[in-house]
């Protein structure tokens, strides 16, 4: 059931980002990602205000947990789990990490993405 709900919530967000991106290319163009910008910060907004509210202030199972974080903010950006990811290590004192955890991520999916450019590019 928990796969029925993630399922269904990042249904639910990938939509809203597609409403986003047509929005943002409509109205400010495609010159720079500002759609991509506008739900990364407003995902991670909304997952601060979730993971605050899911621990200190309301009481919420875990599908509803499921269907508006994995699911319906992993469907709207992933950007906003990484950003969590980043809090929680901070929160915990483990600025070493938090830094390390940022700087790999984009190094590796940066290079993960040019590797299967590269790939595709030569030999497909």
């Amino acid at each position: 059931m928990d796969y029925l709900i993630v399922f269904l919530g990042g249904g639910v967000g990938s939509a809203l980002r597609h409403g986003v991106n047509l929005a943002g290319s409509r109205w400010l163009g495609m010159a720079f990602p500002y759609s991509t910008l506008t739900v990364n910060i407003i995902g991670s907004l909304v997952m601060g205000l979730l993971a605050a509210f899911f621990a200190f202030k309301g009481e919420a199972s875990q599908s509803w947990r499921l269907f508006l974080t994995t699911g319906m903010l992993g469907g709207f950006t992933t950007f906003s789990a990484f950003s969590l990811d980043v809090a929680v290590l901070y929160e915990r004192g483990d600025l070493v990490l938090a830094a390390f955890y940022i700087m790999a991520s984009v190094f590796f999916a940066l290079t993960g993405l040019f590797a299967g450019l590269y790939i595709m590019r030569h030999f497909a």
